[in-house]
């Protein structure tokens, strides 16, 4: 008998990579494995192996999949390429965007991803990749240190909302970052 025809299958990876999302996503961080993600992509287990090494590997490329969101919406944003717009405003506006999108579910995601880099120092690279392109993002409109604070603020804010399952206040968002765009 001859041996199986190989599949051709150029999509394998990137399909790996959103059933890892999604795994994370239904079962947390804790439900990932080869084997979980391979079920989730039906694909054979041996192809999430050749794929991405270790685990690792495959939280990496979740992870910075994941993180594209919202960096690339503050990129991409025209409120905040304007000069005169309101920066505090829009950037209110468009944490509250992003925590409303999908409430429970994306914006969770790529927070239980970014904070996996506590634990899996593997993954800190990429997080920092977030952190970076969100405040090379903003650093157009302010200098790199406000920049980076008005992220970390950001990230403080989106944090406070889904840990305590209160409703996202914008005006209070908004006030927050307008605090910290004030000169000294």
């Amino acid at each position: 008998m001859a041996p199986a025809a190989r599949r051709y299958d150029p999509d394998r990876r990137q399909r790996i990579i959103d059933a890892a999302i999604r795994v994370v996503g239904a079962k947390g961080i804790a439900g990932l494995s080869h084997r979980s993600a391979a079920a989730e992509a039906d694909v054979p287990l041996g192809s999430t192996t050749y794929h991405f090494k270790t685990l690792d590997d495959l939280l990496v490329a979740a992870l910075r999949q994941a993180n594209e969101g919202f960096a690339r919406a503050v990129a991409d944003s025209a409120a905040l390429a304007a000069p005169d717009a309101d920066l505090a405003g829009a950037l209110a506006r468009l944490l509250g965007e992003f925590l409303a999108a999908d409430r429970g579910g994306r914006a969770e995601l790529e927070y239980e991803l970014y904070l996996a880099a506590l634990r899996r120092p593997a993954l800190r690279p990429v997080a920092a990749e977030w952190c970076e392109a969100a405040a090379a993002a903003l650093a157009a409109r302010t200098d790199p240190v406000t920049a980076r604070a008005l992220v970390a603020v950001m990230d403080g804010i989106g944090l406070q909302v889904l840990l305590t399952d209160v409703a996202y206040d914008e005006r209070y968002a908004r006030e927050v970052l307008g605090r910290v765009l004030r000169p000294a």
